[in-house]
């Protein structure tokens, strides 16, 4: 199927990936203006405004995770490869490190984050940092101070220096109670993990902060999101990312989930692409400051099906992680979307919606399957 052919000409290129030239950050100053921490009870914060002849300068932190550099290769595409600084608290890979601008980060370091914002100039502020849902159950202290303060500190420096705020939220962000099929963008949201907790958290404090000092916040609720860009990170729909890496490095993969699973995912190319098209949109097209998102939803069988149509030796089986499979026991199987339609024009690409409920059987995934099939002839 596409999608699975799409997907295995990047996995083949993630192991397989040179470097290429360098780029030096360009570094300035500006005048600091009030923080939330200190402000007064009639402040008001707004945007920055830019001509058409400007570009945004971006910041992305936890720039090394899942997204982080796609979205920064994409952005530089568009905006000019100096105007989009990656960080992270970790050492970047030598391509990615000469790719473009790079910065360490750590955002629980409120000054350090303050001071690159101020010497980059930064407009737009991108906060990839957080740690997933399985790997923050297993360390829930380490999640709320990165999930929860983290953010806080980013949200006082947005709204401080006008920035445009980009916050992922998830499909973590909903619980049992939750509709499930479709879930949409206003309901109960009863989280059962920190990372749940944590992103839900996000999203009332950007819309506070929205309506309280002006911040320019926009989030999206993200499906589980397919990449071979890098190594799972510890999320519950990691399997989806896990099974093309292990076809093509060893021809057989474990899934820890149940094989009848089903949940709303999206093929990277269109998260990223939503993630532009949310930011650039004209203020007053949003009717709300978080939306759902949606491309398809599949299960491990059926993904697995289909990666066997291209690769008939792959061995399948299934060892049960109770954590994770209550954690996706509790998400929703496919997400309304409408608003985000409606509002903004957002809309996944013809081949990678069916019909009524977007699925595994669609021409993306036919897509991909080649490229597995190119990446196994490589490997």
């Amino acid at each position: 199927m596409p999608f699975i052919r799409a997907f295995s000409k990047v996995a083949k290129q993630a192991l397989l990936s040179p470097g290429c030239g360098c780029q030096p950050i360009t570094v300035a100053v500006r005048t600091i203006s009030f923080s939330p921490r200190q402000v007064t009870s009639d402040a008001s914060f707004h945007s920055v405004s830019f001509s058409e002849t400007d570009h945004p300068k971006v910041l992305i932190t936890g720039g090394l995770g899942q997204l982080g550099v796609g979205l920064a290769t994409m952005l530089r595409k568009r905006f000019g490869n100096n105007n989009v600084i990656l960080s992270d608290i970790r050492k970047p890979p030598s391509h990615i490190f000469h790719s473009g601008p790079f910065i360490y980060s750590d955002i629980l370091d409120y000054k350090n984050l303050r001071e690159i914002v101020v010497n980059n100039r930064i407009t737009w502020l991108v906060h990839y940092s957080a740690l997933l849902s399985a790997v923050g159950e297993s360390n829930v202290a380490l999640a709320r101070d990165v999930n929860i303060t983290g953010l806080h500190n980013v949200l006082d420096i947005a709204a401080e220096h006008g920035l445009r705020l980009f916050v992922p939220s998830t499909i973590g962000a909903f619980g049992p109670t939750s509709p499930r099929n479709p879930t949409p963008d206003l309901c109960v949201q009863r989280p059962r993990t920190i990372y749940g907790v944590s992103k839900v958290h996000a999203e009332l404090m950007g819309e506070y902060y929205h309506h309280r000092y002006g911040l320019d916040f926009r989030c999206l609720r993200y499906p589980g999101i397919i990449s071979a860009d890098s190594q799972p990170g510890g999320g519950t729909t990691d399997y989806a990312v896990a099974i093309f890496h292990d076809a093509v490095k060893t021809g057989k993969f474990e899934c820890n989930l149940k094989p009848d699973t089903r949940l709303p995912m999206m093929y990277i190319d269109d998260c990223l692409r939503a993630t532009v098209e949310m930011m650039e949109a004209p203020a007053d097209t949003l009717s709300m400051r978080t939306y759902n998102i949606n491309a398809m939803s599949f299960s491990p069988e059926e993904l697995a099906q289909e990666v066997q149509k291209q690769l008939p030796d792959l061995e399948v089986t299934y060892d049960i992680d109770q954590v994770r499979q209550a954690i996706a026991d509790s998400w929703p199987m496919n997400f309304d979307d409408s608003n985000a339609r409606n509002d903004w024009g957002w809309n996944t690409t013809t081949t990678s919606r069916s019909s009524s409920r977007p699925c595994s059987t669609t021409s993306a995934q036919t897509r991909a399957s080649q490229r597995l099939t190119e990446g196994k002839e490589v490997a």
